[in-house]
């Protein structure tokens, strides 16, 4: 059984494809899923995060970092992903509840939420990055860059990132001004340059700096 979100979702850097093939998961024969967050840089917009729990012979030799792919590459994966995962889920924290009680704590509630819908209970979590608010009473290991490691934190990262994609560009339709179709509410000067003419929108995160301070803007 799949569990599937029920909620849409940078500027794409320059990728590059590896012929690394990541690892399917950190303990053989274990129910692990794969959590990643996408959108914790930005200046408005929620913060995403997925759960993904693959098959044990699932193999992908293009699965990799989402950052490290096309954007066409991203939505094809997903495709398989969300057809090939024995479960998977996403999930997002606004913009609000980010104010609310900051963005690192915001990551970790948005990883739980995933965690949540997830119709199978997975007996290990295997978490992108360095920190991590345990979830109930499963264990779990933090990866740093374990989205270029581990073909479930990948899975994740693509799914946190493409569904956080959608909901930008969609965001975009009504505020054309701050150029959320390319740059996703990331800290680009286009970005800010609208900020600085427009002032700011229920979806920017009021606690971030949004523009660099006076000094910065002597130097520029």
């Amino acid at each position: 059984m799949r569990a599937k979100s029920l909620i849409l979702t940078t500027s794409t850097p320059p990728f590059r494809r590896s012929n690394k093939i990541l690892k399917l998961s950190l303990n053989k024969g274990v129910l692990e899923a794969g959590c990643d967050e996408a959108g914790r840089g930005c200046l408005a917009g929620p913060v995403f995060a997925a759960a993904v729990i693959l098959p044990k012979k699932f193999k992908n030799k293009l699965l990799n970092d989402s950052k490290q792919l096309s954007e066409k590459d991203r939505y094809d994966l997903r495709v398989i992903i969300e057809k090939e995962a024995e479960a998977f889920a996403v999930a997002q924290v606004n913009n609000i509840e980010i104010d609310e009680i900051n963005i690192l704590n915001a990551s970790f509630l948005a990883m739980h939420r995933a965690l949540d819908r997830l119709t199978v209970r997975p007996e290990f979590i295997l978490i992108d990055g360095n920190r991590f608010k345990p979830y109930q009473t499963i264990p779990h290991k933090c990866i740093i860059k374990g989205d270029g490691k581990y073909m479930n934190i990948a899975a994740a990262s693509i799914l946190a990132k493409t569904y956080r994609d959608d909901f930008m560009k969609e965001a975009a339709q009504t505020y054309s001004q701050y150029s959320w179709e390319t740059n996703m509410g990331y800290p680009t000067e286009k970005h800010r340059d609208a900020i600085r003419e427009h002032g700011t929108t229920p979806l920017h995160r009021m606690t971030f700096q949004l523009l660099p301070s006076q000094m910065e803007l002597e130097f520029e």
